[in-house]
Parts: C-alpha cells; sequence; structure tokens
C-alpha cells in the first residue's frame, strides 16, 4: 500500500495525550488514488499495526498475526484488485484491536476488551482521556480520508467497494462459503454482482449476506460512506485461507474484477 500523499496531522488538545509517536505510520494508506475506475476500494482491517506507545497491547506476535487483529490476505487483495481495476483504494494501516473503524465509536466493539477468547490487556481499565486519543487519532483521519477521496470525485461516476476477509471455521463450525456478497438497503451492486459471481464462478459457493449480513446496522463504512451519499456500495468477504499469499491474491483479484466490470456501476 502506497504511503499517503501527506501525513495527516491530529492536533492533541493542550496538555492531552498524544497516542501516535514520530516513527508511527499514517492512519490509512492510499493507492491510485487517481485511478479512472468508478470502483473505489476500502478495507477497513487490512493492516495489524499497533502504536509503539500501546506496547503491542500486551499481545504475543501470534495473536497479533491472527484474525482477532485484521482481515488476513485483505491488504493484499485490495492493492492486486486495485490493479487490475485502476481504481483507488483506501485502507486501515492500525489493528481493528486498537479501535475497530468499522464500529460506531459508542459500539461495546469499538476496543474490545476480548476477542474470540482471547484478553486484550492493552484495552482493559482505559480512561476517557486514553480511548479519546484513539479516536481522535486514528479512527477521525481515517474516515476523513474516505469522506475527501469520495468528495473529490463528487463530479464522477462512484461506486464503493468494501473488502473484509473471513474465518474457515467460527465457533467451531465449518463455513461452506468461498466468499460472500453482504448489503443493507442498497442492493444496485450486490444483486448482479451476486449472480455474476455464481454463473463466473460455478465451483465456489458464493454467500448472500453469508457469512454475515450488513443489515445489522454496524459496518459505518457501508451505511455513513456509502448509503448516506447515496453511492452504489456492497460489501465483499473472502474466505481467508483463499488469499493468503500473493498468488492467491491475484487470482482473487482477476475474479473480482471480471466481474465488477461486466456490471458496471448500478444507478
Amino acid at each position: 500500500m502506497n504511503k499517503p500523499p501527506h501525513r495527516i496531522e491530529v492536533k492533541s488538545p493542550p496538555g492531552g495525550l498524544r497516542l501516535l509517536s514520530a516513527d508511527d505510520p499514517a492512519p490509512l494508506g492510499i493507492e491510485n488514488e487517481s485511478g479512472s475506475s468508478p470502483f473505489v476500494l476500502v478495507a477497513d482491517h487490512a493492516g495489524n499495526r499497533v502504536p509503539s506507545t500501546l506496547g503491542e497491547l500486551g499481545l504475543s506476535p501470534r495473536d497479533r498475526e491472527r484474525h482477532i487483529a485484521w482481515d488476513i490476505g485483505i491488504g493484499g487483495l485490495a492493492v492486486a484488485l486495485a490493479r487490475e481495476l485502476d481504481a483507488a483504494c483506501i485502507a486501515q494501516t492500525y489493528s481493528r484491536l486498537v479501535i475497530d473503524c468499522n464500529r460506531r465509536l459508542d459500539a461495546e466493539d469499538s476496543i474490545v476488551q476480548s476477542s474470540d477468547g482471547t484478553r486484550i490487556p492493552g484495552n482493559i481499565g482505559l480512561t476517557h482521556e486514553q480511548i479519546e486519543a484513539r479516536q481522535r487519532e486514528i479512527y477521525a483521519p481515517y474516515h476523513r480520508g474516505i469522506a475527501e477521496l469520495l468528495e473529490s470525485r463528487s463530479q464522477r461516476s462512484t461506486a464503493l467497494i468494501l473488502l473484509h476477509s473471513f474465518t474457515p471455521v467460527f465457533s467451531g463450525i465449518e463455513r461452506p462459503w468461498h466468499a460472500g456478497v453482504l448489503y443493507n438497503r442498497d442492493d444496485r451492486l450486490a444483486r448482479p454482482l451476486l449472480k455474476t459471481l455464481s454463473e463466473l464462478m460455478t465451483d465456489f459457493v458464493i454467500g448472500d449476506n453469508q457469512p454475515y449480513s450488513a443489515q445489522d446496522g454496524t459496518d459505518v463504512a457501508l451505511i455513513d460512506h456509502g448509503e448516506a451519499r447515496g453511492l452504489p456500495v456492497v460489501e465483499l468477504e473472502i474466505r481467508q485461507d483463499l488469499i493468503l499469499d500473493a498468488s492467491g491474491q491475484r487470482q482473487w483479484a482477476r475474479r473480482l474484477a471480471t466481474a465488477l466490470k461486466s456490471i458496471g456501476v448500478a444507478t
């Protein structure tokens, strides 16, 4: 993921707690910002970085590589798909365990104290000032970056593609899907994409609002950046074991690009 064209400066209140140090990366990466495609890609859980001031949240390196920390493989897929489509792409740098940028700030899972049975020591007993620092220095500039990119394209036909990955097994149950097409109220992209993917990929099981439903109102990007702006929007979930390496990421990028190009931007 390319470095953003400029570092987003976040001013702390006088005497306030500063989260990110000079050596920490910006909260978002931008790939192919001026791409010609009408599609804009967003990957909320692409990164698993932790600010140096948080001491790895008290987690082991192994835990920081698990799905609890990020959507495994989705960062590489996002870059590959951006190149296939010549599309702009924005991806989150920091782990969802620091703060989940696809949740409301007042949601219980905005900053989790445990995930999939694993305790997150660095998230327990946070003060209001510590929570506010994560909101101010990671969450706010990330969403501001998405909004600014979409606003810069206000005179262009634009559709939003939200990219995520999921685990093959959840709560001990093996999931049958290889990918999922998720949507809320706006299904302009979802319906033709479901049909096209099912026709192109007959050996794969494509979920209709599975393995998750986007109709529970929790997905901030889908609702605030897509539906609230009146943009066609769809969320894609790819099973993580299929996109673990660059080869799998390129294969899925080609499949998704073929499908997206064939349906175009629904209006």
